[in-house]
């Protein structure tokens, strides 16, 4: 248990952990050459010639597939209009069948897709590619025994890929279902439980054999019939390797109210402390990968009409939000397995678990160290004396004030290290920590500054790799610090002269401040009342 869920247990009815949206690529991994088409086509079905007729005519045989399925079926095949949720738009298709098992729907839309290209060569033959191409793709939303709302995307071109959309949500209600839990969810949540000491079990026996079953289920039926006549061989070969994962740990609280002001401190603190160079709080603007700035971490709404901190390093990225009013969410999302060390495919998914919940068990932890620091006199000074090591080297001690220290400071607890497996390198801190400083700084001048971290054992190397990581005594030294400079330092000392930026708008109402503007906005008029009385006039 991290020390945030420790710290508010007396607050939170009850917390589970699962995957939510897994998104995997669905493909025959053989059928990704173009050579070895060719020789499944030449030898299997002993086709003379690889034409773009040819190739046109398997695509059409299964357009003509997927439209009598339909008509036996009655189910629509439709087009989705543009600038609405799919989830939603499918919804009352679901309805209709009434919670059976089945396709709700078909949806005809046109994406690009990796197909097979012939060229005629001119010796008279065919040379085959795999090429981008924008082409019709269907959609099958489907409801599934065990893994409830799901979809499957299939090419109708070679060599047939597809996606695969499942929730792990879904899936867990449909266990709760059969063993006889009720349970209150709203969208991808729960609210409510009757065994939330069951409920976590269950999440945990979230398997791939249970994913394969239901691929199986439904590419037995729906994949192209390339090999077979009935399909059944192709379905076996297609695999499953992950494109998008969603991991998120659930705080569900008993009242609104103490959450609701959680999370206000949560959103006052996080203005500064974790940021990257580039810091983007924005209200009331949606975040696409169209937005200019090439944010990092950001404090933004976003669809869910509450405010989202999210932290991004490179293809990961963890954000943190509270959604139906009583439910604390930190959800870390991959787009990029390897980067945590895991190999895309589906038999990795215990480790892929386990190193998505450590990394919001992380987050978690030093979300808690920002909310709550506690300042020990005998440590704070032991940091400022010089530390002297067994070979008799000396290292100047740290000084609370010292603009180099507290740049670096600032760029080693960006959240964003977290999502990169809580560490970095001294390269990877030299961009931010030269911004935060506002001058040239060199990395031997780096170099220099984390060895004094290093010989306070506020920070570590970790063994055979050229990276780093801050110990948690060494995070919460340096919220501690940063806390001190850009809490109270710089808005004391600075109110004797002018308010701070914060607070010059005259337009602003009190009640509509942020809670700590507000203790910010009562300090500086208390202190000029002082400097008044004492006469002390900005010059």
């Amino acid at each position: 248990m991290n020390s945030f869920v420790e710290h508010h247990a007396n607050l939170i009815r009850f917390a589970y952990r699962c995957f939510d949206r897994i998104l995997f690529n669905v493909f025959v991994p053989a059928w990704q050459c173009a050579a070895v088409l060719v020789g499944l086509l030449t030898k299997s079905r002993c086709v003379p010639a690889i034409s773009r007729a040819y190739l046109k005519s398997l695509s059409e045989e299964y357009h003509a597939k997927v439209k009598t399925l339909a008509d036996e079926s009655g189910v629509a095949i439709v087009k989705p209009p543009k600038g609405v949720r799919r989830d939603e738009w499918v919804e009352p298709y679901y309805r209709r069948l009434r919670g059976r098992a089945g396709i709700a729907v078909i949806l005809k839309n046109r994406e690009a897709g990796r197909i097979a290209v012939s060229y005629p060569t001119k010796s008279g033959g065919y040379h085959l590619e795999l090429l981008q191409r924008f082409v019709d793709q269907y959609y099958f939303y489907i409801q599934d025994a065990d893994f409830g709302k799901m979809f499957l995307r299939l090419c109708p071109y070679l060599p047939f890929n597809g996606r695969l959309l499942l929730n792990g949500h879904e899936w867990l209600a449909c266990q709760m279902r059969r063993e006889g839990i009720s349970f209150r969810q709203h969208g991808n949540a729960f609210l409510t439980c009757s065994n939330p000491e069951r409920l976590q079990p269950l999440a945990d026996s979230f398997s791939a054999q249970h994913v394969i079953a239901c691929a199986q289920r439904w590419l037995s039926q729906l994949a192209p019939p390339l090999i077979d006549a009935n399909g059944q061989r192709a379905a076996r070969d297609y695999r499953l390797f992950f494109s998008q994962t969603e991991f998120c740990t659930n705080l569900i609280f008993h009242r609104r109210a103490p959450l609701d002001q959680l999370n206000e401190r949560l959103l006052d603190l996080n203005r500064d402390i974790g940021r990257p160079d580039k810091l983007a709080v924005i209200f009331g603007r949606k975040v696409s990968s169209r937005t200019p700035g090439g944010f990092q971490t950001t404090i933004a709404d976003h669809h869910l009409g509450n405010p989202v901190i999210r932290s991004q390093y490179k293809d990961q990225s963890v954000k943190q939000y509270v959604r139906d009013h009583l439910l604390l969410r930190t959800e870390e999302t991959c787009y990029d397995t390897s980067q945590l060390g895991i190999n895309k495919g589906l038999e990795n998914l215990p480790a892929l678990r386990q190193a998505m919940h450590q990394i919001n068990e992380r987050y978690l932890d030093v979300q808690q160290d920002v909310m709550q620091t506690f300042l020990d006199r005998g440590q704070f000074q032991a940091l400022r004396q010089a530390t002297t090591t067994n070979s008799g080297r000396r290292t100047p001690g740290i000084k609370p004030d010292d603009p180099r220290v507290l740049a670096l400071m600032r760029a080693m607890t960006h959240f964003a290290h977290i999502a990169n497996g809580d560490s970095f390198r001294s390269r990877d801190l030299l961009e931010a920590t030269a911004k935060n400083l506002g001058k040239d700084y060199s990395l031997a001048q780096l170099r220099y500054d984390l060895s004094k971290l290093r010989a306070k054992g506020l920070v570590v190397k970790i063994e055979g790799t050229h990276r780093y990581r801050l110990t948690p005594d060494g995070f919460r030294t340096c919220v501690l610090f940063i806390k001190l400079a850009d809490r109270l330092y710089k808005p004391l000392t600075a109110a004797a002269g002018s308010a701070p930026a914060s607070f010059s708008e005259a337009d602003l109402l009190p009640e509509k401040r942020a809670r700590l503007d507000q203790h910010y906005a009562t300090v500086d008029k208390a202190i000029g009342d002082l400097c008044a009385f004492l006469g002390i006039v900005a010059a």
